[in-house]
């Protein structure tokens, strides 16, 4: 489950991170994935391929704010696809935080709630988003 940098794609000039928020935002709207799912599958795929598939179900759960509205969905399987490709605690935590950071700016808040009243419709650019941002973190390692 270790970062690799040999698992980057050749990618014919569309960099890691594009790619990544392309294909999130593609599963989420293809109706196949939720927005947490599409970003580890997405991060799983360019960063820890060794990883099965069957691990995006683990974040089965996070979809919708959790089911209660709660935090976004997108950034809870962010999270958990940081910790799934980095080594160590520190790095997680670290860049747990950034993408945190990053969020709320980008869109005030992290609740999937009132993502939904404020930006209604934007869980499909969003889910791209959060991908992207993650490979683009997780390249600079």
């Amino acid at each position: 489950m270790f970062w690799s940098k040999k698992a980057r794609p050749s990618g014919e000039g569309m960099e890691v991170a594009k790619q990544c928020q392309l294909e999130a935002e593609a599963l989420y709207r293809s109706g196949t994935h939720h927005c947490a799912e599409a970003v580890m599958e997405a991060v799983r795929k360019h960063f820890a391929p060794e990883v099965p598939e069957s691990a995006v179900k683990a974040v089965a759960g996070f979809g919708g704010g959790s089911g209660s509205g709660c935090l976004c969905g997108a950034v809870s399987g962010g999270t958990v696809a940081l910790g799934v490709v980095l080594a160590d605690k520190k790095s997680t935590s670290h860049l747990t935080k950034e993408l945190h950071t990053w969020f709320k700016e980008k869109y005030g808040v992290t609740c999937c709630k009132t993502i939904r009243q404020t930006h209604g419709g934007a869980c499909p650019v969003l889910t791209g988003e959060v991908a992207g941002k993650i490979a683009e973190m997780l390249d600079r390692k």
